[in-house]
């Protein structure tokens, strides 16, 4: 709670210097304003005072009348040009404004979005490194039957594969980020690589049941390693969010247009409509950081995709009947059916 009252006071503070700098300039622009408007008419009523000892207006009246409408229109001229530059650099201040302002929101958003992600990686990383060490000490210390030592040995296993998850993870946001990484492209027996990769899940994945709907024999021009990554992604996302014991279900189909479509759906709280674009963003999570349960980097979403793009194909939130969220990634024309 203090954090959060820190992270206030801190974004008040810079709130109120921004606005502070921003009304100043406004106001030193008007007072010139104001002073350059006195002055025309100080050099207006000068000239009018020289007319007026060098020219009779009774015996020359034409003369007088002739330099005081020049006087006159000059004044004016020089009134709509101070109005009109005014007016211009007030346009430009305000513009200049807006956009320092957007910038520094952005900068602002992406700092809390930067510290989110690493006190997500933190927990990320600590809670799997404690449970594999707790496990080996165990193992270490004491004598067990083979079932319970199998049975820890799996368990280690599993939290290794989450440090690797997310290490692969950090990795790939930044090469893709930096535009680094290249796609080995090969034909791929996509089928094949989604039976496989739902099977090792739900052999480590006691919580939730992972029904597949497969479409058989399809293939696909693509980066074996990046679907994989692709797939765990969105079936850990949904088990991050789903409640226990209830029903991921991974379907791969064919859709009009001889488009292939693949749906990671789960029974969750589902994602709401004005959250659906900014959950792929990098380092963005629903909710606050400090009161979330769930755990997760905010890369999975981003990097998930980052690699449909790289393929080819779209992705998309949806709801799902009657609860939850249902991941849909179509497929462009170029993916074939082999039999």
């Amino acid at each position: 709670m203090k954090r959060l009252f820190r992270k206030m006071e801190g974004r008040s503070g810079i709130h109120f210097v921004y606005l502070f700098v921003l009304a100043y300039t406004i106001l030193a622009l008007v007072w010139w304003g104001v002073l350059l408007f006195n002055q025309s008419e100080q050099i207006t009523r000068f000239e009018m005072q020289n007319l007026m000892l060098r020219t009779d207006s009774i015996a020359h009246p034409v003369e007088f009348h002739q330099e005081s409408d020049r006087i006159q229109t000059t004044e004016e001229r020089r009134s709509v040009m101070f109005f009109g530059e005014g007016i211009i650099f007030l346009a430009i201040i305000l513009l200049g404004g807006f956009f320092v302002y957007r910038s520094i929101w952005k900068q602002m958003r992406l700092s809390q979005q930067q510290q989110n992600f690493m006190m997500a990686v933190t927990h990320e990383l600590k809670s799997p490194i404690a449970a594999a060490k707790l496990n080996l000490e165990t193992l270490r210390k004491h004598k067990l039957d083979e079932e319970k030592r199998l049975k820890l040995l799996d368990n280690t296993i599993r939290e290794t594969n989450r440090l690797d998850q997310l290490c692969n993870n950090i990795l790939l946001a930044s090469q893709m980020e930096a535009q680094r990484y290249q796609l080995f492209r090969e034909d791929i027996n996509f089928s094949d690589l989604l039976e496989t990769g739902i099977r090792e899940m739900q052999s480590r994945i006691s919580t939730h049941t992972i029904q597949a709907h497969i479409l058989p024999d399809v293939w696909i021009n693509g980066d074996k390693f990046m679907l994989q990554i692709l797939l765990s992604n969105l079936v850990e996302n949904a088990v991050k969010y789903a409640p226990r014991h209830t029903v991921i279900d991974v379907t791969l189909e064919e859709c009009s247009g001889s488009m292939l479509k693949l749906k990671v759906t789960d029974e969750g709280p589902g994602i709401p409509v004005d959250e659906r674009d900014r959950i792929f963003l990098k380092f963005y999570r629903i909710g606050n950081e400090n009161t979330r349960k769930a755990k997760g980097s905010g890369l999975g979403l981003f990097l998930s995709r980052k690699i449909v793009q790289q393929h080819g194909g779209a992705i998309v939130v949806k709801d799902n009947v009657p609860a939850g969220a249902s991941f849909e990634i179509t497929w462009p024309v170029y993916s074939i059916q082999r039999v």
